[in-house]
């Protein structure tokens, strides 16, 4: 029995401000940017038009795709220079920028970032724990970036820590299209802390 693909039309991107020290992440940033636009996928995230950033916005919006930037007044100035792309949205705070992020999109997927990218994968990661939401989540493993991640999700199951059906719930790939492909058909589980009531939380 095939299970039923996933209703996506916006996919939010967490990714960092800088370009790495290699060029293949901005080459396989520019082919994730395509494909989403071939699929007729919007673009929600950062609001930033420096390294990864930037190039997923450009890429996606010069190829007549849409894309919406959410981003505090305060990170303007550092994320935001020359012509910024698409719908941006000023916010407050980082969680007004989170929560308008995660209301656009319907789907998830981080490239290679920093502190600020991971913070916002994990709390997103911890967002189906808690019941908040059940949108697919996929990891871009671009030249091995995310390969220690991938291991030390692993053993946290292995040691007893975190459900093996959750980790298998996170799709990694090192291919854009491979990725999609399998975003558009995973199931993040149901809550996995029934005694939660999320409507308090």
């Amino acid at each position: 029995m095939e299970s039923t693909p996933n209703h996506i039309e916006s996919i939010c991107v967490f990714c960092g401000s800088r370009p790495g020290d290699s060029e293949v992440f901005t080459e396989v940033t520019k082919k994730l940017g395509e494909e989403m636009n071939r699929r007729k996928y919007g673009l929600v995230y950062g609001g930033g038009n420096v390294g990864l950033m930037g190039t997923i916005s450009e890429t996606i919006h010069n190829g007549g795709g849409r894309v919406q930037g959410i981003i505090p007044h305060g990170l303007a100035p550092k994320e935001i220079s020359g012509t910024s792309m698409g719908e941006v949205v000023y916010v407050e705070d980082m969680h007004s920028r989170k929560k308008i992020m995660y209301e656009r999109s319907d789907a998830f997927i981080a490239l290679p970032g920093g502190i600020g990218t991971f913070e916002e994968l994990f709390e997103t990661l911890t967002w189906i724990q808690l019941g908040i939401h059940s949108k697919p989540v996929g990891i871009l493993n671009i030249d091995g970036y995310y390969t220690h991640l991938q291991a030390l999700l692993e053993t946290s199951a292995k040691r007893g820590f975190i459900d093996q059906k959750f980790i298998n719930s996170i799709v990694f790939s090192d291919d854009p299209i491979d990725l999609l492909n399998k975003l558009e058909t995973t199931k993040p589980p149901s809550s996995l802390f029934k005694w939660i009531k999320t409507s308090q939380i």
